[in-house]
C-alpha cells in the first residue's frame, strides 16, 4: 500500500511534522528522504531493506557507490542525495564549532568528529588545527589505514600545522569495530606526536577515538 493511502497520523512527513523527528524511526526518516518507493514497496519498506541489507546507519553511510546501488531498489541518484545530506550535516557541525573556543565547547567538537570520522570502513586519523584562542582553523583527515607508527607520520603533522599557524591541535580517529578503548598503539603514536609538535611550540589538547555509539577522550581519561 502507497504511503497516500496509510492514515495520516501514520504518514512521515505528517509524523514528522507533528511529532518532531524524533519520533521516527530511521526507516520513516529515510523515507522522507527517499519520497518514493518502488513497485511493490513504499518508501518506508524501502528504506527499512536498505538499512537491514547495510548494517544499519553506519553501513548505509559508510557504503560506497557500488555497494549502495547493489541494494535493489535504489540507484546513483539516490545515492547522490544521500552523500550530499550527509555532507551537508558535516558542514552545519563544523560551522557549529567554527568561531568557538573549543576548550569550553566539548560537546560540539565531539558531535563533530563523531558525525566526520564514526561511518568510515577504515581507520581514518584527522588532525582539528586550533589558533591561540583555541577556534578552529582547519581539520583535515590526514591518514587513512591502521593507526600506528607506520601510517601516522609526525613531521607531516607538524609541518601542516607550521603552514596553518597552528597553535593548538585536536586529534581523533576511528575504530571501525565500535570499541572505544585506546590500544597501546593509540597512546604511543599521540606521545611521539606531542613530543614532535612540543618542538614548534603547538600543544596537544585531546586525542577523541570515535566508535559506534561513544567517543573516548584521552584526556578526560589523564592519558595526555
Amino acid at each position: 500500500m502507497p504511503i497516500t493511502e496509510w492514515p495520516e497520523e501514520d504518514r512521515p512527513r505528517e509524523k514528522l511534522l507533528s511529532r518532531g523527528a524524533a519520533a521516527l524511526t530511521d526507516a520513516e526518516l529515510l523515507a522522507i528522504f527517499f519520497r518514493t518507493g518502488v513497485a511493490g514497496k513504499s518508501a518506508v519498506d524501502l528504506a527499512r531493506d536498505l538499512l537491514d541489507e547495510l548494517g544499519g546507519l553506519k553501513g548505509l553511510f559508510g557504503t560506497d557507490e557500488k555497494g549502495f546501488c547493489a541494494v535493489k531498489g535504489v540507484g546513483k541518484a539516490k545515492y547522490a542525495q544521500l552523500q550530499a545530506v550527509l555532507a551537508l550535516s558535516r558542514r552545519y557541525l563544523e560551522e557549529e564549532i567554527k568561531g568557538r573556543d573549543l576548550l569550553t565547547s566539548p560537546e560540539a567538537t565531539r558531535a563533530y568528529l563523531k558525525t566526520r570520522l564514526y561511518h568510515q570502513a577504515r581507520e581514518v586519523f584527522a588532525c582539528v588545527f586550533l589558533d591561540n584562542r583555541h577556534h578552529v582553523i582547519r581539520c583535515e583527515e590526514l591518514f587513512q589505514g591502521t593507526i600506528d607508527g607506520a601510517s601516522v607520520h609526525p613531521r607531516e603533522v607538524v609541518r601542516r600545522a607550521l603552514e596553518l599557524q597552528a597553535a593548538a591541535v585536536i586529534f581523533a580517529h576511528n575504530h571501525p569495530s565500535g570499541d572505544t578503548e585506546p590500544s597501546q598503539s593509540d597512546l604511543r603514536i599521540t606521545q611521539r606526536l606531542k613530543d614532535a609538535l612540543a618542538l614548534v611550540d603547538v600543544r596537544v589538547l585531546d586525542h577523541f577515538i570515535i566508535g559506534e555509539g561513544s567517543t573516548a577522550s584521552l584526556a578526560e581519561r589523564g592519558l595526555l
